[in-house]
């Protein structure tokens, strides 16, 4: 009996560890290409599991006003890149270098934000060494 349970134990933290593993896919975005959006910010949105920056862009020419969501990591490691929960604020222009979705929604994976003042925020997920880190 005891056996059974360690099995089944077992069985459902795999299945538990396959789900995470897949929220924390990449896929979605397409890590070849580098798109630079500049806008003004609607939200900083400071939360677990991911900070987001919401933005919208002015128009030009014959381009509408484009709303674009961005997604960066979890607020403890912005933190020890850098970040702060007031990097930015709500009404800031910031320019936004991010990898875009796949299927060309306005939405990306922010790489680099360079700030009002001309500061350059910076997060790569793959690498803290190439982050704002001290």
């Amino acid at each position: 009996m005891k056996r059974t349970k360690i099995v089944l134990l077992s069985l459902c933290l795999a299945f538990a560890a396959g789900t995470a593993l897949g929220h924390h896919s990449g896929a979605m975005y397409d890590s070849t290409k580098m798109v630079t959006v500049k806008g003004t910010v609607k939200d900083f949105g400071w939360k677990n599991p991911h900070v987001t920056i919401l933005l919208t862009t002015e128009p030009h020419g014959k381009e509408p006003i484009q709303n674009w969501r961005f997604e960066l990591s979890s607020p403890g490691n912005l933190t020890r890149a850098g970040w702060t929960k007031r990097s930015m604020m709500p009404g800031d222009v910031v320019t936004v270098a991010c990898n875009p979705m796949r299927d060309g929604s306005h939405s990306g994976l922010a790489k680099k934000v360079t700030l009002p003042d001309g500061k350059v925020l910076s997060f790569d997920f793959g690498n803290l060494e190439k982050s704002n880190l001290p």
